[in-house]
């Protein structure tokens, strides 16, 4: 790092002011899967803004980001400042490979722009700042206007009026003694814990660590399972439908309803037009639960000038600019100005988003997760809904796997 040769007068100022060093360099990791990106745009403009800081953004491979970044940080080589996702948080805090950044969000005006429980959302393990949120998606309801109107049906916002609801839309539209149209489309194949959790986590003292062996939790699985099995208001393919099959059953008009983020919205307006609607899922057990997915970045603590670092994660993360970050990854603003003025999806989705935050969860920051979201979960639902076990087997299943 090189510096210019300060008056005593302008280098107490700098301190005094907690300015960022002249004549700073800030390495910056980051993926982003297209490679027409806004980031050479973003770092012209905060260069002008911030005269002495230049920044070196590299664009990391996805698929080899994180194994780069967990040698480079042993290596003694990390980067000034990184893009990354919660799953990362723990194992990058013991390796002490992360700066704090409360005193800082404390000092920033931009803090108070940010959507609301986006940074309670991304708190560190041992109760520390380290992550700034830069892109988010939250999972949601999506719906049929159509098939609702026809029946003269409200859109459920509790799980008795979703089984009621459900159980309407599910039915022979054309006559010929067969189910045609099914009132919602679960996810029962790999990736569709989400689906499951929405049901189940909601209830007072439930989660995946704590009371999901409780009548209140079993509760939540046996709704599932009778959703199915009794009602029949789930696609008979469901313990084997994953993303393609959903989506593309809520397109063609077999489903009336299923749950995902805003990343399929266009999609959906693509093929439907004005026929889709979302809102938040509905109240299970007392309360609710929904999927939150991440970006955030972070300061490395091993960077020359952290506080330059600082300027430039703090900049991605504010009005105008996080729109253009945003743009190239098709996720969410994090700053509340951007979503309201966002053009990249319609407003109906991203305000059926921005409800739905209050609730938003992670998965828990444990090593059984990959295991319960890749083999425990899947496995044990298909064989709920198929009646080879009961509810009360699967949660006892997925509980001991957390506490081991």
């Amino acid at each position: 790092m090189k510096f210019k040769t300060l008056t005593v007068l302008g280098t107490a100022l700098a301190l005094t002011a907690g300015a960022a060093a002249a004549d700073s360099t800030v390495r910056f990791w980051y993926h982003f899967d297209n490679a027409d990106n806004p980031m050479d745009e973003l770092v012209a403009s905060f260069e002008e803004a911030n005269p002495g800081i230049t920044v070196e953004a590299e664009n990391i491979p996805w698929n080899s980001y994180y194994d780069q970044l967990y040698t480079a940080i042993i290596g003694g080589n990390a980067p000034d400042a990184a893009m990354v996702k919660m799953f990362a948080q723990p194992r990058l805090v013991e390796m002490g490979a992360l700066q704090p950044i409360e005193d800082w969000l404390a000092d920033w005006e931009g803090a108070e722009g940010l959507q609301d429980n986006l940074l309670k959302l991304t708190v560190g393990p041992d109760g520390t700042q380290y992550y700034l949120p830069v892109q988010y998606v939250v999972l949601y309801l999506y719906y049929r206007p159509s098939m609702f109107e026809e029946l003269g049906l409200e859109v459920p916002t509790t799980c008795d009026e979703f089984r009621e609801v459900a159980n309407a839309l599910t039915r022979d539209t054309d006559g010929d003694g067969q189910t045609d149209t099914y009132g919602f489309g679960f996810r029962g194949a790999k990736g569709g814990h989400d689906h499951w959790a929405s049901f189940t986590l909601g209830a007072e003292g439930v989660s995946l660590t704590e009371g999901l062996t409780s009548d209140a939790g079993v509760a939540g699985t046996q709704f599932v399972a009778d959703l199915f099995r009794e009602d029949g208001v789930f696609p008979p393919s469901a313990p084997n439908d994953g993303f393609q099959e959903i989506i593309g059953a809520f397109k063609a008009g077999k489903t009336a309803m299923t749950i995902h983020h805003i990343g399929s919205a266009n999609g959906m307006v693509e093929a439907l037009g004005d026929d889709v609607a979302a809102a938040p899922v509905p109240e299970c057990g007392g309360g609710r639960w929904t999927a939150f997915g991440d970006e955030s970045t972070a300061v490395m603590a091993g960077a020359e000038d952290p506080e330059a670092a600082w300027k430039w994660i703090s900049y991605l993360s504010s009005e105008g600019n996080n729109t253009m970050f945003n743009e190239a990854t098709g996720q969410l603003p994090v700053v509340k100005a951007d979503s309201e003025s966002w053009s990249l999806h319609p407003q109906r989705f991203v305000q059926a988003t921005v409800d739905s935050l209050p609730f938003a969860e992670m998965l828990p920051d444990s090593a059984a997760t990959a295991d319960f979201v890749n083999t425990v979960w899947p496995t044990q639902m298909q064989r709920v809904l198929t009646g080879d076990i009961e509810a009360a087997e699967m949660n006892e299943t997925i509980s001991e796997l957390f506490a081991e």
